[in-house]
């Protein structure tokens, strides 16, 4: 990144910014933390087109290109407006709805003719009672008629003179405001308005999206706009206008080319120490896929490498292990791949992440033999019988973890250690190198020694432990004293091997779930089977449908296992030993 500094005259401020904009290179440098309360209504206001579009976008109606010649703010509004009308038409409904349950047992009486009947002095009351204390033979000495019988509870009404007494164990209702029709029809009224807005919206998918979209845009081009005017310093009687602002260095012709052309007094910088430069990523195709992991963590800060294509190869085999089953992760290929012909453009990058996630679990299902929840190595079938000897079984698999975890902690170390050294100098990685040199070393004596390749030789192994140690103890610091160092460097001893322990057996979780998703899988088709010889003509049905359901379970489970806990390893284990600090903010260019 190139650090900018602008001194502009005012009366050309405003065309220079909306230059700028049209160039779209610059991040501004924002000099106040707050916002102006003219900006925070552009906000909310962008915030409305978001949602509505949104909304639109779901209804999954065919969307005309053409942009439409309105005000795409009237059309905000009236969606808004018929969003408001909607979400009350259906309280209203499930307010009538309810009403029309506890009418619906009086059915469809007339209540003018009540009405006239206590005119002439009769009255029509309405009562409940339950089936035990209805009593027909108390009741007789009245005029009662059952309107209606549910399973615990009489419905019945008494017609009296007024005045004249009753005395009966049951619960007076008062007389509904409206008849079962008149609710009924206010139902129906309010169904086909809520469908006519239905409708409309339909239509707004139809014809509006390109006009809110092309109106969100101006409004988002304003709002940065004003926001770059409010993060502009003035000074020398408000004639002199200062803005300052990142350029990657990849623009830094485009850019200097453009103030050149336009006259504009300019400074370029390097960044410095203290600078708080954006970060703007770059990876290939492959590793791409994976930012939108890296950034739920934390972007790196500008000096620090990006982690994102070391863990991606890492990030996809531990999603392999953990789902590991090669069924599945076909399914995942080609579910994605068909899934991708009609999928918009922004969508497509997840689902090629999905694509490299399911080829990772086809070959961790490959390499454990488990195939739909079938144990390959087990199995009689004949086709895989020449392929068993080939198949790695649980105690493997859990050895392959391990030694997985392992090399991603000494990956990680080493990224460590080049970080350091681009960060502070060769002597800041040493004591890193010293625990390269003890785990490394000491591991490949022992293999060697072990497989009697090398002759055991307690020289050479004190040789490795001195030097480790020594860069471990004297180099743990190099701004502090050399008892400090040694003192800190005992803490760190305690610490690293403490911790490095426990990273190593955190990545047994990926044995624990590879094994339970087979596991899993086993139990359905085990299930499916006995469902399969229930039944002549009902059990293969139910065996089929039951693989399904099962299948497309545990898949779901699985897979959800299978992304957040390799997300766990990346973000504790790998990044703690990479030496990853993180806190970058994103490069978003001033443009339109």
């Amino acid at each position: 990144m190139q650090k900018y500094s602008f001194l502009v005259y005012h009366k050309e401020y405003g065309t220079f910014l909306q230059d700028l904009q049209q160039l779209g290179v610059l991040h501004v440098i924002e000099k106040k933390t707050e916002i102006s309360e003219s900006i925070k209504e552009k906000y909310r206001l962008l915030n409305r087109y978001n949602k509505t579009i949104d909304f639109l976008e779901k209804l999954e109606t065919e969307q005309d290109e053409q942009i439409l010649d309105a005000e795409g703010f009237e059309i905000l509004e009236e969606i808004s407006q018929k969003q408001d009308k909607l979400e009350n038409l259906k309280q209203e409904l499930i307010a009538n709805n309810k009403e029309l349950k506890k009418v619906e047992p009086w059915g469809d009486f007339s209540k003018q003719i009540i009405s006239k009947l206590q005119e002439e002095n009769i009255l029509v009351r309405f009562f409940i009672a339950s089936n035990k204390k209805f009593n027909p033979e108390r009741l007789s000495k009245y005029f009662t008629e059952i309107i209606y019988e549910s399973g615990n509870n009489v419905y019945f009404i008494i017609i009296q003179k007024e005045g004249e007494k009753i005395n009966i164990d049951a619960e007076e209702i008062k007389l509904p405001e409206r008849s079962f029709s008149e609710i009924n029809n206010n139902i129906q009224e309010i169904e086909e308005e809520i469908s006519i807005i239905n409708n409309d919206f339909d239509n707004y998918a139809k014809t509006s999206i390109p006009l809110l979209n092309k109106t969100r845009a101006i409004i988002s081009g304003k709002s940065e706009y004003e926001r770059v005017v409010y993060n502009t310093t003035v000074e020398a009687d408000e004639k002199l206008m200062i803005l300052e602002g990142w350029v990657p260095n990849t623009k830094k012709k485009q850019t200097e080319d453009f103030l050149n052309n336009n006259n504009i007094l300019y400074i370029a910088n390097k960044p410095k120490n203290e600078d708080k430069v954006p970060i703007l990523l770059k990876n290939n195709q492959f590793t791409k896929l994976f930012e939108p992991i890296g950034k739920l963590f934390s972007l790196p800060s500008y000096a620090e490498l990006d982690l994102t294509a070391f863990f991606a190869p890492f990030f996809m085999m531990f999603f392999g292990f953990c789902l590991g089953d090669a069924g599945y992760g076909l399914l995942f290929i080609v579910g994605a791949t068909i899934y991708k012909l009609k999928a918009k453009k922004e969508i497509k990058p997840y689902l090629s992440l999905i694509q490299f996630l399911g080829i990772a679990t086809v070959i961790f299902g490959v390499i454990s033999g488990t195939l739909f929840g079938i144990n390959l190595i087990e199995t009689e079938i004949e086709l895989f019988a020449d392929y068993k000897n080939m198949f790695l079984n649980a105690d493997n698999m859990f050895k392959l973890a391990l030694v997985l975890g392992g090399i991603q902690i000494i990956f990680g170390m080493f990224i460590k250690a080049i970080n350091q050294i681009r960060q502070y100098g060769f002597v800041y990685s040493l004591a890193t190198f010293g625990w390269l040199i003890l785990l490394l070393g000491g591991t490949v004596y022992l293999v060697l020694s072990k497989k009697g390749i090398i002759v055991e030789n307690n020289i050479l192994l004190y040789v490795i432990l001195s030097l480790g140690g020594f860069f471990i103890l004297f180099f743990s610091d190099p701004e502090i004293s050399v008892l400090a160092r040694i003192g800190k460097g005992i803490w760190d001893v305690y610490s690293t091997v403490t911790g490095i322990f426990g990273d190593l057996l955190s990545y047994i979780r990926l044995f624990a779930l590879g094994l339970s998703s087979a596991i899993l899988g086993f139990v359905i088709n085990d299930i499916g089977m006995q469902i399969l010889g229930s039944a002549p003509i009902i059990g293969p049905v139910f065996f089929v449908i039951f693989l399904i359901f099962g299948h497309t379970l545990n898949i779901l489970i699985s897979s959800l296992g299978s992304f957040v806990h390799p997300m766990r390893l990346t973000f504790v284990e790998f990044y703690k030993n990479a030496g990853f600090a993180g806190g970058g903010k994103e490069y978003k260019p001033f443009s339109k």
